[in-house]
């Protein structure tokens, strides 16, 4: 049974996009568990079999990764039309060959992952269009190449790359300054893919696990994305061509200093004695929002795929689930036919039915814990938002107090690298922190069942509240000699106080040798009492660690161990390249200078406007700068080895580099 289950994961993660395409390739383990599962599935219930049958005969004809493939046909024209739409800053050199080009084809970027705080929801619905994808990577069902084992890293790298292209256009019509040609690119690439993922729904909606409507359950988060992406575009297409006609005014570039941050920056700057505002219910016992501080669209795309992935990761999950069920009730009927065959009175009768009954416990704890377990991950995400502002927040105020002493000056690379990680990494801590914290919550309920509500069940509740007091008896006994030796130390081995307003003793000793002898004879009990803390501690921290697992922002590793956190070192590193690159204080201070900058330029502009408006001949641009280049030759010989020799003939050169000398 467990190598049904173990293979149907595999194979349900590389093949959810769709029941009608060929099945992706299993891993090592799942091609083991096939023949397995196979076997199992020939001993199904006719109508069983019938039903899986039936849900499998549709055959589509889009294949949605044959689909990715050719999508990047339109996606390299997008990017070839945006590209050359884009300026270069600055043109080679008529020897470089790029001087062709004069300024075009310039650099693409298609979301600034640093400082980007404009249409960030639009990026992060653009993010989610993108989870089905992901999590084919995640499972590793999506391979476009088929190498040996030992190059599967590289084919997931080529895999990764191939689906980012594929969806580089909805980011890069979203973040170019072109609006009405990439509104109008970017709404034709959506409605392509929007289209045939309703023409892959519609040929085949039904599926073998879910049932009815199961590529819809599994396809809705990227459709709602697609249509709202298109949305967006023809926004964007009906501002452009208003602005374009001359009905709106031109919207402003980007500006370097964001409206929140100069608010932050107003809001340090105030007086601190000002009267605050009342706080609502929600703001005092739930979530506190600051006006003067925005998430970046990192941090929103992050969130938004992170709740898509955990929806299609629980269905996935659940879909396993239905099978492993349908496998285990196979069993149990096997287990009654060998119970009747021995009318109840075989030697394993009993073995049978109290495995019987933990395949039912168990069937039935693992679908209640289903909700505590993605309520769990929810939180998380909220949470982490939560923490990123206050850590930030803190960076801000110089306070790295709250960071252990190792990661006070991270390493700038690993910091660069951070960024490029931790949205990744935050995603697949909170799908394999789902799997655990599920794993975990289920045996939980599981002691729970087996110690308090299967002996009521059984009418075994008197021995079950017998041996539950004599428990807490003991454990009470237990933390009540320990605390009675604190009581001792406190009232006869410590030196009184010295003042009255002391709030302890002091930390000097009284009635040494009454001291002495206590440690001697409470010295081989505490070996014993050391035993059961020991093994407490390891209960603890094996909880509260896989409790935890999902949480990037937090380390689960002890003190002097935390670069060994590979998920909390991301985390820290991402926070400084924020901390960096965001402060409002350091961005309001750089926005000074560069608009003093240029008042100062605009000044000295206008101070010798008027030497153009003379009456005399007007010398082009072109003269007075070849002018001013032979006047700083003249005055510097020295420049002219460093200028490109092949304008002039040899001849010419030399007579310059001659004349030059001489005066």
């Amino acid at each position: 049974m467990v190598c049904s289950g173990t293979a149907v994961l595999f194979s349900l993660l590389g093949s959810a996009r769709s029941t009608a395409s060929p099945p992706a390739p299993l891993p090592l383990i799942g091609r083991v568990c096939t023949a397995g599962c196979r076997q199992a599935a020939a001993v199904r219930s006719p109508a069983q079999a019938g039903t899986r049958q039936l849900n499998s005969t549709c055959v589509g004809s889009v294949d949605m990764e044959l689909f990715l493939h050719y999508s990047l046909i339109p996606s390299f024209f997008i990017i070839l039309i945006l590209s050359f739409l884009q300026r270069r800053g600055h043109c080679g050199q008529r020897a470089d060959p790029s001087y062709l080009l004069r300024n075009h084809f310039g650099i693409i970027v298609p979301l600034d992952f640093v400082g980007t705080f404009s249409n960030r929801w639009s990026y992060g619905i653009a993010f989610g269009a993108t989870a089905n994808k992901i999590m084919f990577l995640f499972s590793e069902g999506y391979q476009p190449l088929q190498v040996p084992q030992w190059a599967q890293a590289f084919v997931l790298l080529i895999g990764g790359i191939e689906v980012g292209l594929s969806h580089f256009p909805f980011f890069a019509c979203l973040s170019s300054e072109f609006r009405l040609v990439s509104a109008i690119l970017g709404f034709s690439y959506s409605l392509m893919w929007f289209s045939v993922t309703i023409f892959h729904i519609t040929q085949c909606p039904h599926g073998q696990f879910v049932g009815r409507y199961e590529t819809v359950v599994f396809y809705w988060p990227s459709l709602l994305c697609l249509a709202f992406l298109l949305g967006r575009f023809l926004y964007m297409f009906v501002k452009s061509l208003r602005v374009h006609l001359g009905r709106e005014p031109q919207g402003e570039e980007k500006p370097f200093l964001e409206v929140h941050q100069a608010e932050h920056v107003k809001q340090l700057l105030r007086k601190s004695s000002l009267q605050e505002r009342k706080k609502s219910w929600f703001q005092t016992r739930i979530y506190e929002w600051d006006p003067y501080f925005q998430f970046p669209s990192r941090m929103i795309g992050t969130t938004v795929l992170a709740f898509v992935c955990l929806y299609l990761f629980i269905v996935i999950e659940f879909c396993v689930f239905v099978y492993v069920r349908d496998e285990l009730d196979v069993f149990e009927g096997y287990l009654e036919n060998y119970v009747t065959s021995m009318n109840d009175t075989g030697p394993l009768t009993p073995i049978i039915l109290n495995v019987k009954e933990f395949i039912s416990v168990a069937k039935g704890v693992w679908v209640v814990t289903i909700l505590p377990a993605c309520l769990t991950c929810v939180n998380y995400l909220f949470h982490i938002l939560v923490c990123y502002r206050k850590h930030i927040k803190r960076l801000w105020s110089g306070n790295k107090n709250f960071l252990p002493l190792k990661f006070h000056n991270p390493s700038s690379s690993e910091s660069v690298v951070a960024i490029a990680r931790y949205s990744g990494w935050q995603i697949a801590y909170i799908l394999w922190g789902y799997l655990v914290i599920h794993v975990v919550q289920s045996l939980c309920g599981m002691v729970i069942m087996y110690s308090l509500v299967l002996p009521i069940i059984h009418k075994r509740g008197l021995e079950m509240l017998r041996g539950m007091g004599i428990g807490i008896l003991t454990l009470s006994i237990v933390v009540g000699l320990m605390l009675l030796q604190m009581w001792i130390a406190a009232s006869f081995f410590l030196q009184p106080k010295m003042g009255t307003a002391d709030l302890q003793k002091p930390l000097a000793l009284n009635n040494r040798k009454a001291f002495h002898n206590f440690n001697y004879f409470l010295f081989f009990y505490n070996v014993l009492l050391g035993l059961g803390a020991c093994l407490s501690r390891l209960f603890i921290s094996c909880i509260l660690g896989t409790w935890l697992i999902a949480r990037i922002d937090r380390t689960i590793m002890q003190n002097g161990y935390e670069r060994a956190d590979l998920g909390f070192s991301t985390w820290i590193g991402m926070l400084f390249v924020d901390h960096y690159h965001t402060n409002p204080v350091l961005v309001s201070f750089c926005h000074i200078l560069i608009t003093g900058h240029r008042e100062r330029k605009l000044q000295h502009a206008i101070r010798y406007w008027y030497l153009n408006q003379s009456p005399g001949p007007r010398v082009s641009a072109r003269s007075r700068t070849r002018w001013l280049l032979l006047q700083t030759l003249i005055n510097n010989p020295s420049l002219i080895t460093l200028r490109k020799p092949k304008r002039y003939s040899s001849r010419e050169f030399t007579q310059i580099l001659l004349a030059c000398s001489e005066g």
